[in-house]
């Protein structure tokens, strides 16, 4: 998994963890931020919340667009300046009047444009790394394990979110409003460590900045005619058509997922269930998967020897993490978020032995197949959802229900995590890889922000959510999604064999 990748997959892999553990750090209480601190409806939160992801997404294509002209490097370290101020902004807490608003919407924009100019072009780096032939066949593991890395920063992020306005309450006496600003302000000091990490460890990835080579290196840049170009831009363009549908789905965990949370999910836990609240458990967890593959292979007796033991120490730890269970605790809502990045890094190991063991039988799915698959397996996600939801109450009966109000069992979110997860692993590192090496090579800027451009104009459409919570039943609402999901994957699989002919 690990073996024979350039060195700087890493270096660029962390710079990215620490992003994005500001970025879902932030994200994971912004939309109850808006409804608390702004006394926000749920339709005018969720627009406000989707509009924002869809800046977010829709500027890399400004930021590859740039990067074609005048460098990858560059506009990473533009974009990640940008995006320290917007969350030092966003870190202020100025009330709820129309000043701070303003200042609220100005952070945001701020925070867009800045990632803009930084995710899509971090990603375009680490593909051109397997544009030397010695690589190319790591491209899509490569891009499997940058995806690990981004979930790693997300893992942590719900916990410190929570943890951080706790102690802001609690500890120093805000009031609850302002308290989320202090979520928030985790964003500057991560951004702070990302752009540490890029410059210390920058010699290992600069050659591929902005097109510049290191002495001695000849890695020749593909020449197509003006049909192939057309051809990979169009199968390009079939592929941002249907991830459309999956991002405005698979992002409800922020927006109607969480409200189902805060709204619908029991608030305490107990036993054996309380246990996947804890973060460091599910840390734990993590260590013995890796611990465990490393066992089967691993070279050397003595790494064996390592690995089982890791496994082993993991184990007595839950174990006498169960012998500390007593009572329940207080499940809040944003906490859920961290077990959609805990299934990512989980399951990404598993992800890879598999396809690697069918890439060696020759029977490996093409990455256009495996997005087809993730869409079904999203439309499954939604079906747990909708099958949990039948008998609650709407959103609004709920609120005027008082005690008549009716709470389910937590795992049927976490089961929606889970499966969902699978669905991501399929298509999100897969796509970005089918871009990095499908896109003509003096368009790989502007290809990689149309893939993010898609993923905005899915973000956009997560307000379809937000404007359907309130008056109609719950199984309704996932019943879109699911709808949806199986639409994209049906028009996948018809335009499959133009997708592999370039693939």
């Amino acid at each position: 998994m690990f073996e024979g990748q350039p060195k700087g997959l890493y270096a660029l892999a962390l710079a990215n963890t620490g992003e994005r553990f500001g970025y879902y750090t932030m994200l994971a209480v912004f939309a109850l931020f808006l409804r608390a601190n702004f006394g926000l409806d749920a339709g005018t939160a969720g627009a406000i919340y989707s509009t924002f992801l869809g800046l977010v997404y829709f500027l890399p294509l400004v930021g590859g667009i740039l990067a074609d002209k005048f460098g990858f490097g560059k506009m990473v370290t533009i974009g990640i300046t940008i995006m320290f101020f917007g969350y030092l902004l966003l870190s202020l807490p100025l009330g709820g009047d129309t000043l701070a608003m303003v200042c609220m919407l100005s952070a945001l924009l701020f925070i867009s444009l800045g990632t803009g100019l930084f995710k899509g072009n971090l990603q375009v780096m680490v593909g051109n790394l397997y544009d030397d032939p010695k690589y190319a066949d790591k491209r899509d593991s490569a891009f499997s394990i940058f995806y690990m890395a981004i979930n790693i920063g997300a893992l942590f992020a719900p916990t410190a979110a929570v943890k951080i306005k706790e102690y802001a309450e609690t500890a120093l006496g805000y009031s609850s409003n302002d308290a989320y600003h202090f979520s928030f302000a985790v964003a500057c000091a991560s951004l702070i460590v990302s752009m540490a990490i890029y410059y210390a460890f920058r010699s290992t990835f600069k050659h591929v900045e902005g097109g510049e080579r290191k002495a001695g290196t000849d890695i020749k840049e593909e020449e197509l005619t003006p049909e192939e170009t057309k051809a990979r831009v169009v199968a390009l363009c079939l592929v941002f058509a249907v991830v459309i549908f999956f991002w405005m789905a698979f992002h409800q965990n922020g927006l109607t997922l969480t409200y189902f949370a805060d709204e619908f999910s029991a608030k305490t836990s107990e036993g054996v269930q309380s246990m996947a609240f804890d973060v460091w458990n599910l840390v734990t967890i993590i260590i013995m998967v890796y611990a465990g593959f490393s066992c089967f292979q691993s070279k050397t007796a003595k790494a064996k020897l390592i690995s089982g033991l890791l496994v082993l120490a993991g184990a007595a730890f839950l174990g006498w993490k169960y012998t500390q269970v007593s009572g329940s605790i207080d499940v809040s809502a944003p906490i859920y978020q961290q077990f959609n990045p805990f299934y990512v890094v989980a399951l990404t190991p598993v992800s890879l032995a598999i396809f690697g063991s069918l890439a060696a039988k020759k029977k490996e799915p093409s990455a256009p197949r495996k997005i087809a698959y993730g869409m079904i397996v999203a439309a499954a996600g939604f079906a747990i959802m909708a099958f949990g939801s039948f008998g609650l109450l709407t959103p609004d009966a709920q609120k005027e229900a008082g005690d008549a109000a009716m709470f389910v069992s937590p795992n049927w979110l976490i089961s929606t995590y889970l499966v969902l997860t699978f669905a991501e692993l399929l298509l999100s590192p897969m796509g970005i890889s089918f871009v990095s090496k499908v896109a003509p090579p003096k368009l790989k800027g502007m290809m990689m922000g149309g893939w993010f451009v898609a993923t905005a104009v899915g973000n956009m459409l997560v307000s379809v959510g937000g404007f359907l919570w309130g008056n109609i039943p719950l199984w309704i609402v996932w019943t879109v999604f699911i709808v949806l999901c199986l639409l994209s994957a049906i028009f996948m699989f018809a335009m499959m064999k133009r997708l592999e002919k370039v693939a």
